[in-house]
C-alpha cells in the first residue's frame, strides 16, 4: 500500500489544514489570492492557540511547542503547479463547475509526479467526469469532507471504476490515519449523504411552499420526531439555499425524469432575492447578525 504521510496538497481548502498537519503530516494549501492565504494562516495560528491552551494550559512551553510544530508543517502558495512538484496526494475543493475543475486537474495532472494521488472534494459532480481530463484514472478519487471539517468525523472516500485497489486502500487508510471515520460509495449523485439529505431539504422546502406547515414547525417536528439536530430549513440556512439551488439543477439536467431532484420554486425565488443563508441575516429565517 503507498505510505502517504509525506506531502498533502489541499487546494483552496482553508478549513481542513490544521487538522491533517496536526497528526505530523506536511501540508501545502493553495489559493488564487494571497489574502485569503494570509487571513487561513491567521486563523490557523488562533485555532492551534486555543487547541494549545486546552492540552497544555499548566505548561506554555509545551503548548508553544505544539504550535510551531504544526506551523512548520504547513507551505502556503498561489501557484497550484508549483505546489503539487512533491505531493503525494493532491485534495481539490475549488467551485463546483465542471470547465474550472476540468481545467485545474489538467494543469495539475502535467505538473503532478506519476506517482501523486488526485482527489476531489466535490458535493455533487460526477468524479469519473472531473477526472477524464488527466492521465491517471487509476490513481483518481473523491474524498468528501463535511463541514466543520475538525468537528465531522465522517469522510466518503469515493471509487470510479478505474481507481486501483492500491489508490483506493491508500485513501481509506489515510483517512482512518487523520481521524476519520471512512465509508465507501460508488460514483453516484451525492454520493450517501448528500443524495440523501438535497432531496429531503427539497421535500421540507415543498412543504411550506404549499402551506402544509410553517417553517418553525417542520424543523420542530424533525428534530422531536426524528432526532435530527437541525431541521432541515434550519440546515438549509446554514449550508446556504444557493448551494442547495446549485446542486439540484445540475443533477436535474442530468437525470430530468427523476422526480427527487426537480427544482424548488420557493428556494430559487428566496436566492434570486439574496436570502441566501443565516450569515447574510436571512434565509428561510431571519437572523440577528
Amino acid at each position: 500500500m503507498k505510505n502517504l504521510k509525506r506531502q498533502w496538497v489541499f487546494i483552496n481548502i482553508p478549513g481542513i489544514n490544521f487538522g491533517r498537519s496536526s497528526y505530523g503530516q506536511n501540508v501545502t494549501l493553495v489559493d488564487v489570492s494571497s489574502d485569503v492565504l494570509k487571513k487561513s494562516e491567521s486563523n490557523i495560528q488562533n485555532s492551534l492557540g486555543r487547541v494549545a491552551k486546552k492540552l497544555h494550559k499548566d505548561d506554555p512551553a509545551a503548548g508553544k511547542k505544539l504550535v510551531d510544530d504544526v506551523l512548520s508543517r504547513i507551505q502556503y502558495t498561489t501557484e497550484p503547479q508549483k505546489g503539487v512538484q512533491n505531493a503525494d496526494l493532491v485534495v481539490e475543493a475549488i467551485i463546483e463547475n465542471i470547465d474550472i475543475k476540468h481545467k485545474l486537474f489538467k494543469s495539475l495532472d502535467e505538473a503532478a509526479p506519476e506517482k501523486t494521488l488526485f482527489a476531489s472534494n466535490t458535493s455533487s459532480l460526477s468524479i469519473a467526469e472531473i477526472a477524464s481530463v488527466t492521465k491517471r484514472l487509476d490513481k483518481f478519487g473523491g474524498l468528501h469532507f463535511f463541514n466543520p471539517v475538525p468537528m465531522m468525523k465522517l469522510l466518503e472516500v469515493i471509487r470510479i471504476p478505474e481507481t486501483s485497489d492500491e489508490t483506493y486502500n491508500s485513501m481509506m487508510a489515510w483517512g482512518k490515519s487523520i481521524g476519520k471515520v471512512c465509508i465507501t460509495c460508488k460514483d453516484t449523485p451525492g454520493f450517501v449523504v448528500n443524495r440523501l439529505l438535497v432531496p429531503y431539504i427539497a421535500e421540507a422546502v415543498r412543504m411550506l411552499e404549499r402551506g402544509d406547515a410553517s417553517a418553525q414547525d417542520i424543523d420542530t417536528a424533525m428534530k422531536l420526531g426524528a432526532g435530527y439536530p437541525m431541521g432541515p430549513l434550519e440546515l438549509a440556512d446554514y449550508t446556504g439555499l444557493d448551494t442547495g439551488v446549485f446542486i439540484l439543477e445540475g443533477w436535474h439536467k442530468k437525470f430530468p425524469d427523476n422526480a427527487l431532484f426537480n427544482p424548488v420554486e420557493l428556494q430559487n425565488k428566496l436566492v434570486k432575492e439574496g436570502k441566501l443563508e443565516e450569515r447574510v441575516g436571512e434565509g428561510f429565517y431571519k437572523y440577528t447578525k
